[in-house]
């Protein structure tokens, strides 16, 4: 009876010697993908490294006074005159810290990314607006896609493509992804009923429909969602690092290992300053569409 009741206080205790190797699984089915479709992996990487190349040697190939140019007049047009010209000198900054070529490069891992993360997501959101079966099986998807650590993305990634850029994008195409797909559903949903049936009783065909009604109605989300993808890509610039992606991020990690306050610091603040610059743009971009629409 002594024995019963040590053994219950002991089972009561700790917790009982029962595994579960979800992680043996993954991995098995890791290595299953990267033998058996290394082909598709390879047609992956050829994609987003040609995306990369072409836009990392556009910006760096165009003027640096042609950029900042370009980010002033961006400014004023969607934001105001003043802030044009705080961004003008952010981005002037940048270059008197000598990481302009950084800055460049993680530009061009943002812009492929989100443009990657377009592609993908405003279709995939356009489908789950249509099929409530394909949105009950995406929605936790999505969640696993937002809530999980951002560096647990790197693992697999590894596996599939070699150090560099490329892997840096993949990740952070996953965990940008969701705030586009979400928000076309959610934009294209709550168009109104009447101007739908209005549509409908004109004669339009689906397609019609979704692009001349459902499309324009939905763009000032679709729009806030494109927001939320770029800024959640920007802030993967320092984990991508850990793979070997270049850009700004790279400087900061070096700055870790080397303890080198001052590099670590003037990469960080570019960092934000590039946050700032992007976040004001595609919200006043957002902003502006969404009055268009009302006006109209």
């Amino acid at each position: 009876m002594e024995k019963l009741a040590t053994d219950v206080a002991i089972f009561m205790k700790e917790f009982p010697n029962i595994s579960f190797p979800i992680g043996d699984s993954v991995e098995a089915f890791i290595d299953y993908l990267a033998v058996n479709y290394k082909a598709f992996f390879d047609w992956i990487y050829v994609v987003a490294s040609s995306t990369i190349k072409m836009v990392e040697s556009t910006l760096l190939a165009t003027p640096w006074w042609v950029l900042i140019l370009l980010v002033f007049l961006l400014g004023v047009f969607f934001t105001s005159w003043k802030s044009g010209i705080v961004y003008g000198i952010f981005l002037f900054l940048i270059g008197t810290f000598g990481l302009w070529e950084e800055t460049m490069t993680t530009l061009a891992v943002i812009i492929s990314s989100v443009l990657l993360s377009l592609i993908i997501g405003i279709p995939l959101g356009i489908l789950m607006a249509f099929s409530k079966g394909f949105s009950t099986f995406m929605r936790p998807i999505l969640d696993a896609m937002q809530t999980m650590p951002t560096f647990v993305y790197l693992i697999p990634v590894i596996f599939f493509f070699p150090l560099g850029n490329v892997p840096a994008i993949i990740a952070t195409i996953v965990y940008a992804l969701p705030p586009v797909m979400r928000l076309t559903e959610l934009g294209i949903r709550t168009v109104d009923e009447e101007v739908i049936e209005s549509a409908q009783s004109f004669g339009s065909s689906r397609m019609q429909m979704l692009f001349k009604v459902q499309l324009p109605q939905a763009l000032p989300t679709i729009l806030a969602g494109i927001n939320q993808t770029t800024m959640m890509a920007l802030s993967m610039a320092v984990v991508g690092s850990m793979v070997g992606a270049d850009g700004l991020g790279e400087r900061v990690f070096y700055a870790i290992n080397r303890i080198d306050l001052s590099l670590g610091f003037e990469a960080g603040i570019s960092i934000v300053f590039l946050a700032i610059i992007i976040d004001r743009i595609t919200a006043g971009i957002a902003k502006k569409t969404q009055r268009g629409g009302e006006l109209s």
